[in-house]
């Protein structure tokens, strides 16, 4: 329903007295409206008259905090069918209907029965509702209104952030900005000024201020100094009603931090530090420890030292955990040079802020006073890095090579002895003076074997052989000539046979053992018994190589394949030596494109007359095999004097092979094993009445003579085994006299047939004969390489056949 703007209408009294005050004036709300029989024309044209009126229709308002003891009146709700007469019923609903709000159901007054608290809720939303007392029915539609809770300040001010802490840079001008701190109320800021919060410092003021409407707290003084004071604790308070008399305050403790900047330099407690050290502390011996103190902190604080005097022999470093200044030696230290040393140690801050570099220098100085002491010290040498010597190949045994020197560092200056470490010198070859410390030869030396040799010398106090110290020493070894030029390697070479003159066979270099040093230069030439040739020439090319190249053309493989070409090649000396090497050139046949297809090997030298040497030492060789077959044959004589009897031979295990074909396993009387049991006696077939001796003889012989008769006689005296015995006893001699066979058990396999063998030969050479059918005359026609071949097959004599 719309109250107020139809002709029936809700008519909403808000009765309270905050109700008309907050406005500042209050009309009542008139209504003219018709009953519900009808309505004349009189009253159609004024149906609705509004006044002014200080509320809105659908609100009331009602004081927080009320603390009296009866319920607060809030306002009343009227329609316009309510005629006074007590026959309409109101009612509400919602937010706090019936606890903490009821009504008059017949005047329509609403009252509130708590203490509310705008801050809790600040408004309340109902519905109205007008009905007939006897039937209940609605007579307006539900209407719905609010209740607002009016705001009193009743809320101080709240810090809900704090306690706070800030911070702020020492030295920092006036007006820096430390931090902003917010004070909350919970009060209406729309309605009056119950929220409306200022800001002021309580403690601290003189030091910090705090911005009245903001709450930015800054700096009020230029000169905050960390190293005095490192932090502050101030009260802000915050008062809400504009700072007005009776407005509400709370606070809050700020806590302000001072931060460091690096505004102080280091400075060293003391001007003067005193150290002792022996001088024969290693290098890298820490001396003595310093500290600069600086009264900032972290890292304006870290600093570096330098050395400004005495950095020759001292060095110092930092250690980073502790800030000290660690004073070292850097060089060894000599009581004989220098006592004492003042080293000058500076610390500079690493960090220096340049705003404040009119504050002063951001570094010190100390002086580091450090005495050395005496110690008694091993020989020195002189020089102490080592020295290089140098000595000519070619020096006599006990040649000066150098002279090392050490002394004494010490004050007595005690004599010195010298040696050589000999691990060092193994094949001693050289020799040093213990007093005077002259190194000199002991051998011959060979700059090709050793160009250098490193050897240590050791020198000693005369009377305390403890203070020892060694010292390297470097002999180079200077080259004289004294090797001959070599070719690089035994050069062969190859040309077609169709060579044209001047084509470039082979490209020749040398090798030279000595390295003079203007560098190497060779001469190439012919050697004097090749010079005559007509075949090849040579080319020095003065890079010390050579070139060979053909004098001619047509060269002819099958006449002379090789030619060996003797070149002579001397050195720049001095002296000037020479050496004489010698080309191989093969005479190849090539294709069309004058690729090598093949080469013979028949050899052609040019002749080249021997020299004196090489020709002692072919005679000396030959000599050497003399003597050794002169040896051979006496110890072959010498073992042939000391051969076994003829009966200690006959206990060797001797094997006589027969071809002979026994009868069988069961045959035990096929061969009279008298036979085998004499090796050299062999008797011949005897003429006698009796008939041969038959016991040198083959059982089948002796039966065949036994029942034969004529027929067995002539088979006797067939068998006649002296031309076996012969070949037999000659082949024992020879096996007696040579040296190779075993001393003990021979097998010895002898192949001989004999002559006029029953069994015929099946060996093709023998099939030849004077009626064969085919001639093998013509093979002496095909030259010398058939010539054997030949003689096999070409007619001979019988006795050559027999053979």
């Amino acid at each position: 329903m719309a109250l107020l703007w139809t002709a029936r209408t809700w008519t909403l009294a808000a009765l309270a007295f905050l109700g008309c005050s907050s406005f500042g004036w209050c009309d009542a709300s008139r209504t003219i409206g018709s009953t519900s029989g009808g309505s004349t024309q009189d009253q159609g044209a004024s149906s609705l008259e509004r006044v002014k009126r200080g509320w809105v229709w659908n609100q009331f308002f009602v004081v927080e905090e009320y603390t009296g003891t009866e319920p607060l009146y809030v306002g009343k709700i009227h329609t316009d069918s309510d005629e006074g007469e007590g026959n309409i019923k109101y009612t509400i609903s919602g937010e706090g209907a019936g606890s903490i709000f009821i009504i008059d159901e017949q005047t329509g007054d609403i009252h509130a029965t708590e203490r509310l608290d705008r801050e809790e809720k600040a408004f309340y939303t109902l519905r109205a509702r007008a009905r007939d007392q006897l039937s209940n029915d609605p007579l307006e539609p539900e209407s719905e209104f609010v209740i607002k809770v009016q705001d009193i300040n009743d809320s101080e001010p709240k810090f809900l952030e704090g306690p706070y802490i800030g911070s702020v840079a020492e030295l920092s001008p006036i007006g820096t900005s430390v931090m902003k701190v917010t004070a909350s109320d919970a009060d209406d800021p729309t309605y009056g000024s119950s929220a409306r919060v200022v800001y002021s410092v309580l403690d601290g003021e003189k030091i910090f201020t705090v911005d009245r409407h903001t709450g930015i707290i800054m700096t009020a003084v230029a000169d905050l100094d960390r190293e005095t004071q490192d932090r502050y604790e101030l009260v802000v308070k915050a008062t809400d009603m504009a700072g007005q008399m009776g407005g509400l305050s709370g606070s809050t403790t700020v806590t302000i931090v001072i931060t460091d900047v690096n505004d102080n330099p280091p400075r060293f407690p003391q001007k003067m530090y005193q150290f002792s050290v022996s001088e024969g502390a290693a290098v890298g011996t820490p001396v003595g420890r310093v500290i600069a103190t600086d009264a900032d902190m972290g890292d304006n604080t870290d600093m570096s030292y330098l050395i400004k005097e005495e950095g020759e022999l001292f060095k110092v470093t930092t250690d980073v955990e502790t800030q000290e200044a660690v004073v070292s030696i850097k060089k060894p230290l000599d009581f004989e040079a220098k006592r004492t040393h003042n080293v000058v140690v500076e610390a500079v801050n690493k960090h220096v802020d340049p705003r404040f570099a009119n504050l002063g220098s951001f570094r010190d100085e100390t002086i580091v006073c450090v005495s050395v002491s005496d110690v008694d010290e091993p020989p020195v040498f002189q020089p102490a890095e080592g020295a290089i010597m140098e000595v000519q190949e070619d020096a006599k045994v006990g040649a000066l090579v150098g002279v090392v020197a050490a002394r004494d560092p010490d004050v007595k200056n005690k004599p010195v002895r010298f040696s050589i470490d000999r691990t060092t010198d193994q094949d001693m070859i050289f020799h040093i003076d213990p007093d005077s410390g002259a190194i000199t030869l002991e051998k011959i030396l060979d700059r090709e074997t050793a160009g250098w040799h490193n050897i240590t010398v050791r020198a000693v106090e005369a009377d305390n052989h403890t203070m020892a110290s060694h010292s390297a020493l470097s002999i180079r070894i200077l080259d004289v000539n004294d090797n001959p030029p070599e070719l690089a390697t035994p050069y062969e070479a190859s040309i077609c046979e169709d060579a044209k003159p001047g084509q470039l066979i082979h490209t020749i270099s040398v090798v030279d053992r000595d390295e003079p040093q203007s560098g190497h230069r060779f001469y190439f030439t012919l050697a004097p018994e090749a010079s005559s040739n007509r075949h090849f020439t040579l080319w020095d090319v003065k890079d010390n190589t050579a070139g060979i190249r053909t004098q001619r053309s047509g060269f002819n493989r099958h006449e002379q394949n090789v030619y060996f070409l003797p070149i002579l090649v001397v050195d720049s000396g001095p002296p000037s030596l020479s050496s004489t090497g010698t080309l191989t050139i093969h005479v190849c046949g090539c294709d069309t494109e004058g690729a090598i297809q093949s080469c013979n090997a028949t050899a052609y030298v040019i002749s080249a007359a021997l020299s004196p040497g090489a020709l002692i030492a072919l005679l000396v060789c030959m000599l050497i095999l003399i003597v050794l077959v002169l040896l051979i044959l006496t110890l072959k004589r010498h073992r042939k004097g000391q051969r076994m009897t003829e009966d200690e031979e006959d206990m060797r295990d001797n094997v006589i092979k027969y071809n002979d074909e026994g009868g069988g396993e069961q045959d035990t009387q096929a061969y009279d094993m008298s036979a085998l049991r004499n090796l050299y006696d062999f008797p011949e077939a005897k003429s006698s009445d009796s008939g041969p001796d038959i016991r040198s003889l083959p059982q089948w012989i002796q039966s065949n003579q036994a029942g034969g008769g004529a027929e067995g006689a002539a088979a006797a005296a067939a068998a006649d085994f002296s031309l076996f015995k012969g070949y037999i006893r000659k082949k024992v001699e020879q096996a007696d006299a040579d040296l190779t066979v075993p001393p003990y058990d021979s097998f010895q396999t002898y192949a001989f047939e004999g002559t006029s063998s029953p069994a015929l030969s099946l060996s093709s050479i023998h099939t030849l004969s004077t009626t064969s059918e085919q001639d093998f005359s013509y093979l002496s026609d095909w030259g010398p390489r058939f010539r054997q071949l030949a003689g096999y097959y070409a007619p001979g004599n019988p006795e050559e056949e027999g053979s």
